[in-house]
């Protein structure tokens, strides 16, 4: 069994790779180039990498990639350049999502297949009843409108939420929220919580992508770590 990875040569998702495979993990990783991948993984022994646009494959292709995982994780984004904000593909994330998750329904696993998503403390979690203050209310919408990556975020988690609910589905999932994203050398201590415990956006915390790549880790490869957070979307912050 192994982890399929998208979004892998992003700096959340090349930390993640590291993770899983510093775990024992078997990990195969859908990259557009290769180029964005330090050596040392390349070259590992349990890291098998696909070199194609996720978006361009064939059904058959993208089915037979996911045959065989036992998780699923997306730490897709959007290039912060004017092509990566306003460019296509609009909905790189949710399109990716619902291909992915297709595609492990066609494979008929044995046992449900985790799928983890990357998401933002930005996207307000409604079904678990965040409310938030009516500023804030006003700035999302201007976002969700004016910058297509946010509405894609919060689509795609929202296609997760309504079409795996029930704990019968082949896929089972989380979407994980990181607040502003920073960079450290090594994982430091971090707290997760269920909703957010301040504004992302007049308010925000701060999280690390280490540290947002050991909780993904945590919740592929510790199960108790995984029923605890499934079908959830937790928010993380550095301590």
């Amino acid at each position: 069994m192994s982890v399929l990875v998208v979004g892998a040569t992003g700096a959340t998702g090349r930390l993640l790779v590291e993770q899983l495979l510093d775990q024992g993990e078997t990990v195969k990783a859908i990259v557009r180039s290769m180029n964005s991948l330090p050596e040392q993984l390349i070259n590992h022994e349990r890291l098998s990498i696909v070199e194609a646009s996720l978006l361009e494959m064939t059904d058959g292709e993208l089915e037979a990639h996911v045959q065989g995982c036992h998780a699923v994780a997306s730490c897709l984004g959007h290039n912060l350049n004017f092509k990566g904000l306003f460019g296509h593909p609009r909905r790189l994330v949710t399109d990716s999502v619902k291909r992915l998750c297709k595609a492990i329904e066609k494979t008929h696993p044995a046992t449900p297949v985790k799928f983890v998503l990357m998401n933002t403390s930005g996207n307000r979690n409604a079904k678990e009843g965040e409310k938030v203050s009516l500023k804030h209310k006003i700035v999302v919408g201007i976002l969700r409108r004016l910058l297509p990556p946010h509405a894609d975020n919060e689509e795609a988690a929202q296609f997760l939420q309504s079409h795996y609910a029930n704990s019968k589905n082949v896929v089972e999932w989380a979407a994980v929220r990181p607040d502003s994203l920073i960079d450290e050398k090594s994982m430091t201590p971090y707290d997760v919580f269920v909703s957010p415990i301040r504004d992302p956006i007049f308010n925000p915390g701060k999280t690390s992508r280490v540290n947002v790549a050991g909780f993904i880790a945590k919740l592929i490869v510790d199960d108790d770590v995984w029923q605890k957070w499934a079908g959830q979307m937790p928010v993380i912050y550095n301590a």
